[in-house]
């Protein structure tokens, strides 16, 4: 079975949701968190947008290493700017599932801090576990817009708010 076509398809259905979600954030809510220890909206939703960039480093490099290499989001501003930056990351991630890439999916791929290995995966999970990330952290984004009464859109069926 090849999962390249499969890995699109998800990428598609999960971008809708993504999109419903991420323009739903009003442009005066950006530096707001719930809690110290959490993320500012404008943190989270970049982090959403950006993840579908993973698929590409999952197919293009060996690993990350985030002392050599310091993860650092983009800043974004606004939500305009949030879905035109959805948008061109979707591009990137989508622009390495091409069926010449199906032959590598099975080979390792290493996240790590330096000496400190988080994770050693063949680059088809990483690919699936990026996918499951956006869902999770999309989640977090709407405890977040309900805290602030923000109406949340479905994402597998409706939403209470949609009922």
């Amino acid at each position: 079975m090849e999962l390249i076509p499969l890995f699109l398809t998800e990428m598609e259905q999960e971008a809708k949701t993504t999109r419903k979600m991420l323009e739903r954030i009003p442009d005066d809510k950006y530096d707001w968190k719930p809690h110290e220890k959490s993320m500012t909206v404008r943190q989270l939703a970049t982090h959403i947008a950006n993840l579908p960039t993973w698929v590409t480093m999952a197919l293009t490099t060996d690993g990350l290493d985030f002392a050599a290499n310091p993860y650092q989001e983009d800043v974004i501003n606004n939500t305009a700017e949030l879905m035109n930056y959805l948008e061109t990351c979707l591009t990137d991630g989508r622009s390495q599932l091409v069926p010449e890439n199906e032959a590598i999916l099975t080979e390792p791929w290493t996240l790590r801090n330096g000496d400190q290995v988080f994770f050693v995966s063949p680059r088809h999970e990483v690919i699936r576990t990026t996918f499951c990330q956006i869902v999770h952290h999309r989640a977090q984004l709407g405890v977040f817009l309900r805290l602030l009464d923000i109406p949340i859109p479905g994402s597998y069926g409706p939403s209470a708010d949609e009922q």
